[in-house]
C-alpha cells in the first residue's frame, strides 16, 4: 500500500514543520484533513505492513531502527483485509 509523508509549515512547534506519515487514499483521509492548506507531500513509499512502512520511514528520516512489540504491526495489510 502507498504511504505519504506530508510536511506542514503552518504547524511549526519551534522544532520545524509538523510531519504527517499516513496511508494514501481513503484510509489516510482523516490524517490529511488535519493538515493546513500549505502542507505539501514530500515523499511516498510502498509497504506491505505497518512495520515495513515505519521501518522505511525511519530509514528515510535517518532515525535508526524502528521496533515494535505489537503483532498487529507485523501482519500484512492483506492479512488485515485492507487490500
Amino acid at each position: 500500500m502507498l504511504h505519504e509523508l506530508w510536511e506542514d509549515p503552518d504547524d511549526d512547534d519551534g522544532y520545524g514543520p509538523s510531519l504527517t506519515f499516513c496511508l494514501a487514499g481513503p484510509r489516510g483521509d482523516a490524517a490529511r484533513a488535519l493538515l493546513s492548506a500549505s502542507a505539501r507531500l514530500t515523499w511516498t513509499v510502498e509497504a506491505d505492513s505497518h512495520l515495513e512502512a515505519m521501518t522505511l520511514y525511519y530509514e528515510h528520516m535517518g532515525w535508526g531502527t524502528c521496533t515494535t512489540d505489537q503483532e498487529w504491526d507485523r501482519r500484512t495489510y492483506a492479512e488485515h483485509g485492507w487490500e
